[in-house]
């Protein structure tokens, strides 16, 4: 059988229980994972599939960048209605000290070059609800909490995205000795321009063919899948970035087309969560296997368990600062931070654009035993740690900061149930 047909049968396996792995908090990420690992070169030998081959790039750039433009489209509806500062905290402060206190550990830690250190800090800092989706699904955790959990994971990918580019090509300079900074401010810059383009033309258009008409539910969201994968592929073309230009094109086109498609993204998320499952397996075939058939290596190890939890712990907690939050809330949310696919995107990026360096190897462990630990422990944890919380917070006075409402917030599709069971609609006997 071809590697797809395996695939295939795996995802058939897990979607047919699905909604019972996701109440025992088994997410579909461990689940991919250690099927991946299993079925892959380093143990099955089932699934033929290598880091380097042109469909893992291909599969895994694009769901990336689908989902990355589904979440900027969406982000006036996401936060309408509520108080953003608690999620631009998350954002504004949080993520750039996570950063660059991700680079200082890795610096001391794996003894690399601080450019390394800046790139491996950079993949790492974008977290991923999928992996602790009991948190943010929970309605005993404070709506606003779950709030700034979800709309935090939702963007900081993209947010990420210009520092994984830039500190990328300084490590590429660096390895082949060249100067890059220039060409890597254009590559940046030629995305932003085209993403703009895009986004305010095509947001333009969708709206005023929607307003006289002439498009239908489906259409509109054929619309924003094209335009989606337009923003990435036309900024590729132009030898611009194309993550960068789709989340800016999603920003744009969700503003010029007045969030008025907002629900016809809903095809382009659920497209984006079926990728992203090719892509969790690849992660646990391509490289969570070898890693692990490698052996513990302590270095990789250690900074891993600390890019969890002090590299994530203590930025939030500095950014949370003010806020009159309890101290249990500010350690709930600085540990739910997971890494997910962002990470494992920009590690496959990196790994294509350091093959053959001797900087692609410790990369590509350091990133792994993170992920792996994070797919793990945010998996299993996210439960009953919710649980824990909510227990906690109701035994506690009823005017804390966390209590005060909050509207949900509407957020990347991250299983396959998070719309609920559509019941059957009745069947008219007399028909048959």
């Amino acid at each position: 059988m071809t590697g797809i047909g395996v695939a295939l049968g795996v995802f058939v396996v897990y979607a047919l229980v699905a909604g019972q792995l996701d109440r025992w908090s088994i997410s579909a990420p461990i689940v991919l994972v250690a099927a991946g690992i299993v079925l892959g070169e380093s143990a099955m030998g089932v699934l033929h599939v290598s880091a380097g081959a042109e469909s893992v790039k291909v599969i895994a750039e694009l769901t990336l960048a689908l989902l990355l433009f589904a979440d900027a489209s969406t982000i006036r509806v996401r936060l309408a209605g509520g108080d953003a500062s608690l999620p631009g905290r998350l954002l504004g402060i949080g993520l750039p000290l996570t950063i660059a206190l991700g680079a200082v550990v890795a610096h001391s830690v794996l003894h690399v070059s601080w450019a390394e250190a800046a790139l491996i800090a950079s993949i790492l800092a974008p977290t991923d609800a999928a992996l602790g989706l009991a948190v943010v699904t929970n309605p005993a955790v404070p709506a606003k909490i779950r709030r700034a959990l979800s709309i935090e994971s939702g963007l900081n990918d993209g947010i990420a995205t210009p520092f994984v580019v830039f500190f990328l090509g300084v490590v590429v300079a660096e390895a082949a000795q060249q100067h890059w900074v220039l060409g890597g401010i254009k590559q940046i810059a030629l995305a932003v321009a085209f993403g703009v383009a895009l986004g305010a033309l095509a947001g333009v258009c969708a709206a005023r063919a929607r307003h006289a008409g002439w498009t239908t539910p489906l259409s509109e969201a054929l619309v924003v899948l094209s335009v989606a994968l337009l923003s990435y592929e036309g900024a590729v073309a132009i030898h611009g970035n194309g993550f960068v230009s789709a989340f800016v094109a999603g920003m744009v086109f969700g503003t010029a087309a007045r969030q008025e498609l907002h629900v016809a993204t809903e095809m382009t998320e659920d497209i984006g969560l079926f990728a992203s499952f090719a892509v969790w397996l690849i992660f646990g075939a391509v490289f969570a296997g070898p890693v692990l058939s490698n052996g513990i290596h302590l270095r990789p190890v250690l900074f891993a368990v600390l890019s969890l939890t002090v590299v994530r712990m203590v930025p939030v907690a500095l950014s949370l600062i003010g806020t009159r939050l309890r101290a249990d809330t500010v350690a709930f949310m600085g540990w739910f931070g997971p890494r997910g696919l962002a990470s494992v995107v920009f590690t496959l990026l990196a790994f294509d654009e350091l093959h053959g360096t001797s900087q692609a190897s410790g990369l590509v462990e350091v990133a792994t035993w993170t992920i792996l630990l994070s797919v793990l422990a945010h998996g299993l944890t996210s439960g009953p740690l919710a649980a824990l919380y909510a227990r906690r917070l109701a035994g506690g006075p009823p005017d804390s900061p966390e209590l005060e409402e909050a509207p949900e917030a509407p957020a990347r599709r991250r299983s396959l149930h998070d719309r609920g069971r559509r019941p059957l609609a009745p069947v008219d006997a007399k028909a048959i």
